[in-house]
Parts: C-alpha cells; structure tokens; sequence
C-alpha cells in the first residue's frame, strides 16, 4: 500500500457517517498496521497470499499482540492485578468491578477480549447461600448489561458448565430477560456431570437469544486437558494461553489449482497438491508467530505475561481450512460423478479423506512457540468471513442445501475429532422446537455420542441469528442495510457475511418425530 492508497483509505474511514467513534479508532488503527513490512515470505507463500488460496485473516502485516488470548481469570481473582493496581475482590460487587476493569485491559485480533472466563467457576467463590437468586440475578443483570455496553463486540465470549450451579441458571435467566447479542456464551456438557434440565435451559435460552452453544466436554478435555475454554467463534483453546494467529487454506481454490494440472487425478490431489498448500500455510503461521514473539515480544513485555495470567507454553496457532463442500463437489465432478457433500456417501467419504489427509500434515509440521499444541498448529474449520464469496465456511454443507437433521449429523460428525481448535455447524430448526425443547436435548446428547464436538442452532423465527459463530440482531442488520450504522462493531461484519452467504436462509429442520415402519 503506498500513501496515496493510505490516505485515501484513511479519508474514506473518517468521514464514513455510518461508523461512531470508537469504531473510526479501531479501524484506522488496523490501518496503520498495513504500512508496516510484512514478514518475510518465500516467493511462493506470498503469491498463494495474494491470490487468497491462503489467507492471513487480515490481521495485520506486523501482529505485535496474540490473536486470540484466555487470561486464567480465577487466578487474577485470587491474587489481584499489579498492573492495574487492583487488590484480589472480597465481595460479589468487588468481584464484578474487578472483572470489568480487567476486560477493559485484554487484547485481542477485535481488540475486545474474547474471553471473559468460565464465569460459574471465577464468581463462585463470592456467591454464598446469603445471596438470594434475586440478588443473584439483580448484579448479573448489572454485569450482563455493562458487558454490552463497553464491550461492543460479539466475539466477546464466556463459558459456563459442565457442573450444575447457581451462577449459570441466573445468566439463562438474565440473557432470557435482556435478549442483547454480547456477550457470547458456551455451555460445556459432559453426559455424566450435566444434567438434562440444565441443558434445558440451555435450550430454552436459544429459544429467546440464540445461545449458548453447546461443546462436548469429554471430547474437549481429551485434548486440552481440563483447563480450555471455547471463544470468539467456537475457537477452543487452553486457558492461560491461546492462539497466536490464525492462518487458513482455501480447499476450493487448491482444488481449482489443482485440476488445471497436468496431473489431476485425486490420487495426485491428496499426494502432491495438499501438501503443497499445507506448507505454504504452515510457512505463512510460522512467519508470523515469529514475528509476533521474536520482533514484536509480546510474551516478554505484556503485563499478562508479566504477571503469570498466560504463559507462552499454553499458546499454539490455529491452522484453519474452508471450503471443503467445493473441494469435494469439483473433485467428484472431476471424476464424473454427480454426488455431492452432504448427500452422497461417495462424496462423504471423499471429505473425510481430505481432512484427514490435512490433518495429518498439520500434526507432523513442527511450529516454533506451539508448545501449548505439542509443538503444531491446532487444526481449526474456519467459519468464515465477510469478504468470502462463492466459498463455504469451514467444513459446513452449504446454505440452504443442508439435508434433514440426522444426515446433517452423520455428515458433519467425522470430522470434529480432528479439529481441537473448533469446529462448527449450525442447525436451522423451526417453531415446533420451542414445544420440544427435551426433543433438542436428546438430539444435543445424540449429537455428541456420534462424535461431534460442538452442537449450535438458532431458532427460524428468532430475532438473533448465528452468522459465523457469533449473533445479530435481524433488526440491526435492517438498520444497517437502511444506512443507519450500528453500536456493535460485529454487526458490520455481519451485514457482509449475509449478503455473501444469505445465513438467514439456512435449511430449516422441524423437531418432531414420525413412525419410521408401519407396524
């Protein structure tokens, strides 16, 4: 970019009548990274970057904080914050200030934090049987709203679960009475220690705002160990530490490259044209973290490092893919067959090949300052971003061409086991869920038992919807296709995300049953 383009730019951002203030900052400070050199990149990562077969997530040319970051928040609690010049909190309001001082002081890619901790677990130890569930209530209602308000920014995320406690029912509770969009929430759920009703509530919460999402507890644990939380969007990761970056590979443009090949057999795909890419992507991740470790210095000089709330060792990248349902269908079609992804056990079975085949070149190639990965990149389905087209996020069925629930499960489950930094897909369901809302709790235990890692729905006629992982209001996105702007920084996103991939048009599924034989 030279200075022509960057004033241009800058002018564009400052007299844009659709953005507020904060928003102008943010954006102009992003800006600013982009004239900065970029890491140094072999000839050809760098013509994979510019063609977007790989993709830097448009973090910035110099990253100088991680990306995604889990500060251990109950640790924070108990010893206080140097930093800040905050003594450890002995009350329930304490702990609430506390806590809000602290977001304010978390980095991140959106420059919100991403993760405000596993709330049930942090506050616990200032909810004693002298707090009434009204008082209870009255402070998270407090809590919950200045989250929205100073936070604006839907990738703002906290977990709840696996246990039963007070603390999670009275944040259903509040998020059933305010219905706003920040923060996100995850529910984990373990098939031993979460019970049905709280699940249930769980789901009655989608019912009114579209979260929480629900994370297979087990499933998690097995590879991070009991300290993870899931953030931003479905992005699980250990608490203490996080992802550097994220870097991604385009699975339908490495299949378009590929069959313009000499060779364009599948066999020739998986030996020699995955590879290819993989490398070019794991070099891109490496550059970076590089950068953000050994130039910028993040983790010698931030005060969350400073003062032991994230270690180093705790943080790995995240190696992401999207495009799966392209990369199959031109792969299939190649071979002059019709089936597709999500509808044919042939092209099944062609996407697990695949990412497999991705996932086993991820774990092999060694990653500098991954140690919280065992040395590698976490592979990652990524879900998305506004400036895609014609392009599936992650490893989804397409929009709108999703099959019923059942095979929409036994498509999608495979693959979740791969992906130890997030997977998602999103159920559409109908009206008839709200009678049933057992119903979804069993489809939810289901889910999990045939190996999936994450369960997400919205509601059709629900005012929120799920764009990549995180919510909007339908009624912001009007207001931003009517030029009115908008107090979230993630609803402007969003309004890209849906014009690109028509997210409200996702294939509806009816929640009920049927008599499968005639008896």
């Amino acid at each position: 970019m030279d200075v022509n383009e960057f004033e241009a730019r800058a002018h564009a951002l400052v007299t844009d009548g659709t953005l507020g203030y904060d928003q102008k900052v943010r954006r102009l400070a992003s800006l600013a990274t982009e004239m900065l050199p970029y890491p140094i990149l072999s000839t050809e990562c760098q013509e994979a970057l510019d063609a977007r077969v790989i993709c830097d997530m448009y973090e910035g040319n110099a990253p100088f904080t991680a990306r995604y970051i889990l500060p251990d928040y109950e640790k924070a609690i108990r010893n206080g914050l140097t930093h800040l010049e905050m003594p450890p909190p002995t009350t329930l309001d304490d702990a609430l200030a506390f806590l809000m001082v602290m977001y304010g002081n978390v980095p991140s890619v959106t420059t919100y934090p991403v993760y405000l901790g596993d709330l049930d677990k942090v506050l616990a130890p200032f909810v004693t049987d002298e707090i009434s569930d009204a008082q209870l209530d009255a402070a998270l209602r407090r809590f919950w709203i200045s989250i929205d308000r100073i936070l604006p920014d839907a990738f703002v995320h906290t977990d709840l679960g696996p246990n039963d406690s007070r603390i999670a029912r009275s944040v259903f509770r509040v998020e059933r009475s305010l219905r706003q969009a920040v923060p996100n929430i995850t529910l984990k759920v373990d098939p031993e220690l979460t019970p049905d009703d709280l699940v249930e509530e769980g789901v009655r919460t989608v019912f009114e705002t579209g979260k929480p999402h629900f994370v297979n507890h087990p499933m998690m644990v097995a590879d991070h160990g009991e300290r993870y939380a899931a953030v931003s969007c479905y992005n699980s990761l250990k608490i203490g530490g996080g992802a550097h970056t994220l870097v991604r590979m385009n699975l339908k443009e490495v299949a378009l490259r590929h069959l313009a090949a000499d060779d364009a057999s599948l066999d020739a795909f998986l030996a020699t044209t995955l590879p290819h890419y993989t490398e070019l992507t794991a070099e891109l991740a490496e550059a970076r973290i590089r950068s953000l470790v050994e130039q910028q210095h993040f983790y010698d000089t931030h005060w969350l490092a400073t003062e032991g709330l994230i270690d180093i060792d705790r943080f790995s990248a995240m190696f992401g893919i999207f495009g799966l349902a392209e990369c199959v269908n031109l792969l299939m079609s190649a071979q002059g067959l019709d089936g597709r992804y999500g509808h044919d056990d042939d092209a099944d079975a062609l996407s697990r090949r695949v990412v497999e085949r991705v996932a086993e070149l991820v774990a092999v190639r060694p990653m500098p300052y991954c140690a919280g990965g065992g040395g590698h990149c976490y592979l990652h389905s990524q879900s998305g971003i506004d400036l895609d087209h014609d392009v599936t996020a992650g490893t989804r069925i397409p929009v709108g061409d999703e099959p019923g629930m059942l095979d929409h499960i036994t498509t999608c489950a495979p693959h979740h086991h791969l992906f130890a930094s997030g997977v998602s897909d999103i159920f559409h369901v109908d009206e008839t869920a709200v009678r049933n809302p057992q119903a979804v709790v069993d489809i939810i235990r289901g889910a999990f038992s045939t190996g999936m890692r994450d369960f997400t729905f919205n509601l059709d006629s629900n005012e929120f919807v799920r764009i990549t992982g995180y919510l909007v209001r339908k009624s912001d996105l009007a207001a931003i296709a009517a030029h009115e702007g908008a107090r979230h920084g993630s609803d402007l996103l969003a309004s890209g995300s849906e014009e690109s991939f028509h997210l409200t048009q996702r294939a509806v599924k009816r929640i009920g049953c049927h008599e499968r034989t005639v008896q």
